[in-house]
């Protein structure tokens, strides 16, 4: 197979026909990976749920054309509910099976970020599932992630415990002013 760069892939806001194949590109990290602590994959009505909310918070949700079909998804949601954290979010990216190493991931994280970066929050935090996921883990690094620590043993999944990696970067300089 061909290797492919990001060029390849057209990055766009995601749309409410796009969510059946979000649901199909989720299901598998649901079904067959630590990706997501997620165990029953829910559905495009519900997926199209979430994406509402996370508009309405005024968040991206982006998606990646490759070869024309959405191969891969991405968005940022708030990371904590309480209000201290309103300047924090955490990003997720999800690439259909069959698609690593053509440059969607870093497609959809690059947009991502530029657009996050134009909005209102200071901090990007990535939880990985999975401190042996090598490709998310990467991607997030070549993209200005710091690895700021891993939380052990915290789900259970495919009948083994699964850690988490955190990992942060900075969207906006933190001014010394309280916000």
């Amino acid at each position: 197979m061909a290797s492919h760069d990001s060029a390849s892939a057209h990055v766009r806001d995601a749309a409410p026909g796009d969510f059946d194949a979000i649901a199909r590109i989720y299901s598998h990290y649901v079904e067959n990976a630590l990706a997501t602590f997620e165990e029953t994959a829910p559905s495009a009505d519900d997926l199209l749920a979430r994406h509402a909310t996370i508009k309405a918070a005024g968040l991206p949700y982006l998606v990646a054309e490759f070869d024309g079909r959405i191969a891969g998804y991405a968005y940022a949601s708030a990371y904590r509910p309480r209000s201290a954290y309103r300047h924090t979010i955490e990003d997720s990216v999800y690439v259909a099976d069959g698609n690593g190493g053509r440059g969607i991931g870093r497609a959809l994280l690059t947009a991502l970020i530029e657009r996050c970066e134009r909005g209102p929050w200071r901090q990007m935090i990535a939880v990985i599932g999975n401190s042996g996921n090598a490709g998310s883990i990467a991607l997030h690094a070549r993209l200005g992630f710091e690895h700021v620590g891993v939380l052990r043993d915290v789900g259970f999944k495919h009948g083994r415990w699964v850690d988490t990696v955190l990992m942060q970067r900075a969207l906006q300089p933190t001014p010394d002013a309280t916000a």
